[in-house]
């Protein structure tokens, strides 16, 4: 059954999952800030809206896919969920703070409507490709109403809990990988410095106990994996900035938890430092040269 959708927010991750939900049948209504994008998106059968609360009404479902959580509260409570109809759903999909998407669902049911937090993995390309992994939080029914949306968006959906779990379960996978991502940078920086071709530690590493995503998938060194950023001179799959900025929502909400994650802690500092510097333009993968450069590594090979 096709619903009518209002997506906000046309960006590089919106603006193609809202295509794929034409293509899927469905009607939707965008709107960006950012009039380039409105226009870009109704080339792929969106409807374009003048405003966030035009999009909204009549519409069955709510879409966001905002930059933070500051700006999916201040669209919430300047008259989006006033726009809406009574038991509108509204799915959030930006990657936020936990304690923003637990604020962000209790002003949608205030006022008298269904939220959902559902923040993505698979990036630009998953976006395209219809194959993004969804992390939702929020109610059974909620979750089940979503799902046709969901499938005609990505090739999996994970209800994690409630109110704000999407949004955990997606810092704490980001935090995986990019811990994984730099011990893995670290072992070829190693493999470098002892003489060992970065071929030879691939093949042993993706068939033994080292075998990662960030190894087998995003190959931080150039070579074993030709579709990985690393072969293309490090142009984003997932930007640093983006990671960077995941890492530092983990860590906020590791220090308000009080838990003890050296490892998660060290990994944001090191991508805030990277995403300012070398890194604004390019992969997270790229972490490998900050590693490379900080050490004296006369037989390296240079990505």
């Amino acid at each position: 059954m096709s619903s009518t959708v209002a997506f906000i927010g046309l960006g590089h991750m919106g603006g193609p999952m809202a295509a794929n939900l034409v293509r899927a049948g469905h009607r939707v209504r965008g709107h960006d800030l950012l009039p380039g994008l409105v226009d870009a998106a109704a080339t792929t059968g969106v409807e374009p809206a003048g405003s966030a609360a035009e999009a909204a009404a009549g519409a069955d479902v709510v879409i966001t896919m905002l930059p933070a959580g500051r700006h999916v509260l201040a669209l919430y409570r300047e008259g989006l969920l006033a726009a809406a109809r009574p038991g509108t759903l509204f799915v959030d999909c930006s990657t936020i703070d936990v304690a923003d998407a637990r604020a962000a669902h209790r002003a949608v049911t205030d006022a008298g409507h269904r939220a959902l937090d559902a923040p993505v993995s698979g990036g630009v390309v998953g976006a395209e490709a219809a194959t993004l992994t969804f992390m939702v939080g929020g109610g059974e029914a909620e979750f089940a109403a979503a799902g046709p949306l969901l499938d005609a968006m990505g090739r999996k959906a994970v209800h994690c809990g409630a109110a704000g779990a999407g949004q955990a379960a997606k810092i704490c996978n980001n935090m995986i990988l990019a811990v994984s991502m730099i011990g893995v940078s670290e072992a070829f920086v190693l493999a470098e410095s002892l003489g060992l071709d970065h071929h030879a530690l691939y093949d042993v590493a993706s068939t033994a106990s080292g075998q990662c995503w960030a190894l087998t998938v995003n190959c931080p060194v150039p070579g074993p994996v030709p579709t990985s950023p690393a072969n293309r001179a490090y142009r984003p799959g997932f930007a640093a900035p983006l990671m960077a900025k995941d890492l530092g929502l983990a860590a906020n909400a590791l220090r308000s938890g009080g838990v003890d994650a050296p490892l998660g802690l060290k990994a944001a500092q090191m991508y805030a430092d990277f995403a300012e510097g070398e890194g604004a333009d390019l992969d997270f993968s790229a972490i490998v040269r900050t590693l490379r450069h900080g050490g004296a590594n006369p037989n390296g090979t240079p990505a």
